[in-house]
């Protein structure tokens, strides 16, 4: 039998993992209620939409039971669900942005600012695109999540676990590459 939900924290989390290989409920319904809460910060932080991001959670907890059988992990079981809900959530801000660059190609002629605007205001977002594209893997994501979704840097540290330091650099790294990449398209003495 399987400890009361206050006893949660008693349970060798070796033997919840065992038990929800084999399909028992009970330790499903313990590791739920356990990481549940904090996914769904998680995502709220990311998202800033409560309701997206208890859809996020609940999709994360709904893949760790189908993937149940054939999961290894090699870290506590907390890690691994944050950091799945936060790829989950990363990768919804990332179609969402693919859809609203979509739209301006669904709205009519009449709606569309004059071709040579459009033409110009394209090259930007490609070379804009380009230039974001070519950061690396963590330099980027600091990128996004602070211009994006407008998370401090003490916040986006917290989410990643990292120092703030650490996303101060990365942020510096990332600005002075983009501005070196983007030097053409910037006024003089333009930041970014």
């Amino acid at each position: 039998m399987l400890a009361k939900p206050n006893d949660i924290h008693h349970v060798d989390e070796a033997e919840l993992l065992t038990r929800l290989r084999q399909g028992d409920d009970d330790a499903y319904s313990a590791i739920f209620r356990e990481h549940y809460p904090m996914l769904v910060v998680t995502a709220t932080r990311l998202l800033t939409e409560r309701a997206l991001a208890e859809e996020i959670a609940q999709d994360v907890m709904l893949e760790l039971w189908r993937r149940r059988e054939s999961l290894v992990l090699t870290g506590p079981v907390r890690a691994y669900l944050q950091q799945a809900t936060r790829n989950r959530a990363l990768n919804r801000i990332r179609q969402s942005r693919t859809a609203q660059r979509g739209e301006v190609y669904i709205k009519g002629p009449s709606e569309s600012p004059p071709s040579d605007s459009r033409a110009i205001a394209g090259e930007l977002q490609m070379a804009v695109a380009g230039a974001i594209a070519s950061l690396s893997e963590p330099q980027r994501e600091v990128f996004e999540m602070n211009r994006t979704k407008g998370l401090t840097y003490g916040e986006i540290a917290e989410l990643l676990g990292i120092s703030v330091k650490s996303v101060e650099a990365r942020m510096g790294r990332a600005l002075k590459q983009l501005r070196e990449q983007l030097a053409p398209w910037l006024p003089d003495g333009g930041g970014w």
